[in-house]
């Protein structure tokens, strides 16, 4: 599919109904499909001085990441005015002219900011119904200057929440740490340092929703990724039923997926959440997603307490470096090709 003009895709110029690119033959007759019993965690306590506090919180986040890898989390300490304003932003954005967007148009998957439609850019064989801008997180110091400029608060807005939500990944990257008996200290020093990988979704809606996606099945690189939505949306799949489910919409909660980074990092006792983005006709649906690794170049190993005679490395070292030379090699729409999977050390 040629790359089109700014506004000029299916999704930004509202099509009234689905082109042949986006149609996924795959999905069939999509019925009602069954809500997930994902667990919702206050995660409060992770900022107490109480151990045994936290450490029930810990047990759930175990519980939790062995049977979903995913789980949804409240008493975050974000505000609700900065996620209001964090999601505000990103719609006006996407609602600003073409000639706004066109600034950040890019299909180099290097670039520190850029905007495109489908799934890595406009050119994918498979296309998805959404625009996308992506980013880099904190420090704000060094990558604010990157960011839109128009609107006029993004920076600011998108700077509140991803502070706040800096210090929300440091309350649950060492509890998941934890929760598998491995000493957070040291690694939870280095995701301070880290990347944080920004990717602000739009799903306008879609005449024909039952046809096509948002996003794909896939799986995230990073170690964590935390997601705030304005709309539910999001479908996990249930590996004990193999059966898609959708995320209930829990108020004020952010969704935590676990990543092949610390599916890696766990020798697989934590298993990355398989997940795709649905549509609906009605209204766009706007998410915020942050996925957290270490630095750019900085490889993540299996922790040397998960390896022993009985249970040998089954995953190799990767860094966000790698991941993104992979993206760029790959067309991950058509061959629905995860990066989580590159990583597994083939047994002899």
């Amino acid at each position: 599919m040629a790359t089109l003009p700014v506004g000029l895709s299916p999704q930004e110029s509202g099509l009234s109904y689905v082109p042949e690119a986006y149609v996924i033959p795959s999905l069939g007759k999509r019925g009602s499909v069954p809500k997930a019993h994902i667990p919702v965690i206050d995660i409060a306590a992770l900022r107490s001085d109480s151990e045994e506090e936290k450490a029930r919180v810990t047990q759930k986040i175990k519980d939790a990441c062995l049977r979903w890898g995913f789980f949804q989390v409240v008493n975050h300490g974000m505000t609700e005015p900065v996620l209001n304003d964090s999601l505000s932003a990103c719609l006006k954005f996407f609602e600003s002219p073409p000639a706004v967007k066109e600034k950040y148009l890019s299909t180099n998957v290097f670039s520190p900011t850029r905007y495109s439609t489908g799934l890595k850019t406009a050119d994918d064989s498979v296309q998805f119904w959404r625009m996308f801008l992506k980013h880099y997180g904190t420090p704000l110091s060094k990558w604010t200057e990157t960011w839109p400029e128009d609107p006029s608060d993004y920076r600011e807005k998108m700077g509140n929440f991803l502070e706040g939500f800096k210090r929300v990944s440091l309350d649950v990257i060492p509890a998941v740490i934890e929760s598998l008996g491995v000493n957070p200290t040291k690694l939870t020093e280095k995701f301070k340092k880290g990347m944080d990988v920004v990717t602000v979704n739009c799903y306008p809606p879609c005449p024909q929703p039952e046809l096509a996606l948002g996003l794909p099945p896939h799986t995230d690189f990073g170690c964590i990724t935390i997601l705030h939505q304005s709309d539910h949306g999001l479908e996990v799949f249930d590996e004990q039923d193999q059966t898609w489910k959708s995320v209930p919409a829990v108020p004020g909660a952010l969704q935590i997926h676990i990543g092949d980074q610390f599916e890696a990092l766990s020798n697989g006792i934590y298993k990355s959440v398989l997940h795709r983005a649905t549509l609906n006709n009605v209204k766009t649906r706007v998410s915020i997603a942050v996925q957290y690794s270490l630095d750019f170049e900085e490889q993540i190993h299996t922790a040397e307490e998960l390896i022993d005679d009985e249970h040998p490395r089954k995953y190799k070292p990767s860094s966000l470096k790698e991941f993104l030379n992979f993206l760029s090699r790959t067309d991950v729409a058509a061959s629905g090709k995860n990066y989580g999977e590159t990583l597994k050390i083939e047994e002899n």
